[in-house]
């Protein structure tokens, strides 16, 4: 007999809420919640592919477990022992820097991903950390502490109430948004639209957000920063700036303008290609909208300028008064955010505490750029020891970072490698140790990352829809058994590491003066928790201390576990507000509007206003279809427009002799690829674009579909040195290739 239960999509950053139907233990159908407090039953092809994504049946059951150079079935208790033996002996002979931790994208669409990474970090001690957020979204982080003081300061735009939206190098129409948790966002587009609103998309291509904007603007890959500086220059410069209610908290207007003084119009138009009484109109609209919010995504941020595009998408909105304001951008508030502080100066944001080994790389929000992983494992230097062992979870770096060939064989070279991954892809194959976690029906579901970035303030929370198969073991308890393995405790109760947290957690907050719960007795407050495990007694702990939380018991009609268990279809708490100044962490207690390492970079901007690229560049692109590189092993998430294939403008195509359909050879610093040429005027002229994601060819995986249409790695073109100085993050849009038509 089928039977229905809610799930909250883990499959992008829209984390709409699903209704699942289940025949036995297996789901079998998904649609749209459209009782959700706050995706109202949107659905869109990834969150319809739930079944069989979850049902894929290359996903690993068992863990697997290296002998004699070969991966064999093991059980549970062989792989942490082979955890334990192959991590701690690099520890004590090497020191904690010798051991790399990479975190991968999915890490935030799960409970498990979000609570225990930090733990493993921190018993650990290492520097060596590297995720997803250098080949994304770093500059976003950056940008943020330099200017609020507190990395995870993203402002997001207001999508339902805004009068004028400028996206630029986004294209949420594919994406669903990014860094701005918006269900349905092409729905909030058209309903921009259809309320007299404007909407101005500025990319490359011309996206299917492209199509509905009322202007498109085809700027030159890699000067979005320009563009962006001409237009706070315009502001400036012509008196446009009302700063309203963020005046008393602003600081450096008139550095800025000192600053970006040689940025005209006139001055960018030739690098961006825009002419300099279209940026002008750009500039003098954003000042006249009623309400406006600036939105810059991937495009602005995998580019050589991608901290200072960050920083001026952020100096726009502040310039025409609309940071922190309805209809503008604003601080989303999670239920489970900390407990607000006092207003006042906080401690502020550092860049380059530590550097890389190799290259130098200063350090950024903690992590090195995963751009400089392979060096920082093959190379030997005088500066401390190199990577020996590495533990990867939720990420495939071989295909997502730039030049996997080195990559490739410095994973063959480690001592050893532990891979929490459900699949055997390009990189978990290297792994001497993989744990496989379950399906997402058979894990509980809470956005704790998406929430804090969402356009409406609401909370959810789903249990498990699928009880969990004998055999497999839940993904918090593979992360908590791989914490204590990795520092040390291996064989002690997993259940100790939730407990711990609980108790930490709870003796800081009752010595806080402005907590709810100051001066109260933690083992009392720890009794009142509820919850079927230790994961789920946090996530009461944090919504009860959280800025809507019951206070344990303060505030009688506050959040907790219980209350939100009574709401299956998740919790409204009511649109964005004005959280200013109360959110800055600043050292001044202000908007740092020029902060320091800003200035420092803005003579390399100056730079770029002589470039004049004269071959072609490659941008990447994103299909609806998919988010993540083992999306491509589910049939029904690939074919049809979702192919690797080399967007060329036709008047490229002729001056190339490059046929539609035809075996193109791409070749770029870091090596060539052949892929099939698709001409298509949806890209301007002197662009070329290749999705990412794809190059399933590498034997030793399991992906039975994906390696039936490979594709090609996009980023083997690149060769790891071409980055953002500030951040860290890779460029992977913009960047010179050569073009020759044949295979």
């Amino acid at each position: 007999m089928s039977r229905t239960a809610l799930r909250i999509c883990p499959l992008c950053e829209a984390t709409c809420g699903l209704t699942l139907t289940i025949d036995g233990t297996r789901v079998t159908g998904a649609r749209g919640d459209r009782e959700d407090v706050f995706s109202r039953g949107f659905i869109c092809p990834k969150g319809a592919a739930f079944p069989a994504l979850d049902g894929d049946p290359d996903r690993l059951r068992v863990p697997l477990v290296r002998e004699n150079g070969e991966l064999r079935e093991a059980t549970w208790e062989e792989a942490f022992d082979a955890v334990a033996a192959g991590i701690r002996p690099v520890v004590e002979r090497h020191g904690p820097h010798s051991v790399g931790v990479v975190l991968g994208n999915p890490n935030v669409h799960t409970v498990a991903g979000a609570l225990y990474p930090p733990l493993l970090l921190g018993a650990l001690g290492t520097r060596s950390v590297f995720t997803a957020s250098t080949l994304d979204q770093m500059p976003k982080h950056v940008a943020g502490g330099l200017l609020y003081g507190d990395a995870g300061a993203i402002p997001v735009p207001d999508l339902d109430r805004t009068a004028h939206l400028l996206l630029i190098g986004a294209n949420p129409l594919e994406s669903n948004g990014s860094l701005c948790t918006a269900p349905d966002f092409p729905g909030r587009l058209r309903a921009l639209r259809a309320r007299g609103g404007t909407l101005t998309v500025v990319d490359p291509r011309r996206t299917r957000t492209a199509e509905l904007a009322d202007r498109h603007l085809a700027i030159r890959p890699g000067a979005d920063a320009l563009l962006l500086a001409a237009m706070a220059h315009v502001l400036l410069e012509e008196d446009l700036t009302d700063l309203a209610h963020l005046a008393p908290h602003v600081q450096g207007v008139d550095e800025l303008r000192d600053a970006i003084r040689d940025f005209t119009p006139e001055a960018v138009a030739e690098t961006c290609d825009i002419d300099a009484v279209t940026i002008r109109a750009l500039a003098r609209e954003l000042a006249a909208a009623p309400t406006a919010a600036v939105y810059g995504r991937i495009g602005s941020c995998t580019v050589p300028h991608g901290t200072l595009a960050s920083w001026l998408v952020d100096v726009l909105n502040i310039l025409t008064g609309n940071l922190d304001r309805p209809g503008g951008v604003l601080f989303p508030q999670a239920a489970t955010d900390r407990t607000p502080r006092p207003v006042g100066p906080g401690r502020g944001f550092a860049l380059g505490r530590w550097h890389s080994r190799v290259s130098n790389h200063p350090e950024a929000k903690g992590e090195l750029p995963i751009s400089a992983l392979a060096e920082e494992i093959d190379t030997v230097t005088a500066e401390g020891e190199p990577i020996r062992a590495l533990v990867v979870v939720a990420a495939n770096p071989v295909l997502s970072a730039p030049d996997g060939d080195r990559l490739d064989e410095a994973l063959d070279s480690l001592d050893f490698m532990v891979g929490v991954d459900p699949y055997l892809n390009e990189t978990s194959r290297h792994a001497h140790v993989v744990l496989p976690p379950p399906p997402p029906s058979q894990s509980p579901h809470h956005d704790f990352a998406f929430n804090a970035l969402a356009v409406r303030n609401q909370v959810r929370y789903t249990r498990p829809a699928v009880p969990l198969e004998p055999g497999r073991m839940a993904e918090t308890e593979i992360l908590a058994r791989l914490v204590l393995a990795a520092t040390g405790g291996h064989g002690t109760d997993p259940a100790a590491v939730d407990a711990l947290v609980i108790e930490q957690t709870l003796r800081k907050a009752v010595g806080e003066p402005h907590s709810p719960v100051h001066g109260r007795d933690p083992r009392e407050l720890a009794a009142h928790l509820t919850g079927e495990n230790g994961p789920e007694r946090r996530l009461d702990m944090m919504l009860r201390l959280g800025p809507y939380g019951d206070g344990f018991g303060v505030r009688p009609d506050g959040l907790n576990l219980d209350r939100l268990l009574a709401h299956p279809h998740g919790i409204d708490l009511g649109p964005l507000r004005p959280r200013l100044p109360q959110r800055l962490k600043t050292v001044s207690g202000r908007v740092e509007l020029l902060p320091r390492p800003i200035a420092d970079d803005l003579p390399r901007l100056r730079e770029a206003l002589r470039e004049r690229p004269d071959g072609l560049v490659l941008v990447g692109r994103r299909h609806l279809r998919s988010n993540n590189s083992w999306m491509h092993n589910v049939p029904a998430l690939t074919g049809g427009s979702n192919r690797c294939t080399l967007h060329i403008h036709p008047e490229d195509a002729v001056r190339l002799g490059v046929r539609d359909g035809a075996p193109v050879r791409v070749k770029g610093a870091g090596g060539e690829v052949t892929v099939p040429a698709e001409v298509t005027d949806r890209i301007r002229p002197g662009v070329v674009s290749l999705p990412h994601g794809w190059g399933h060819d590498r034997p030793g995986t399991r992906l039975t579909h994906a390696s039936t249409t490979p594709g090609v790695n996009v980023n083997q073109l690149l060769d790891g040195s071409r980055l953002d100085p500030l951040s860290g993050n890779a460029v992977l849009n913009g960047f010179p290739v050569e073009v020759t038509a044949g295979g």
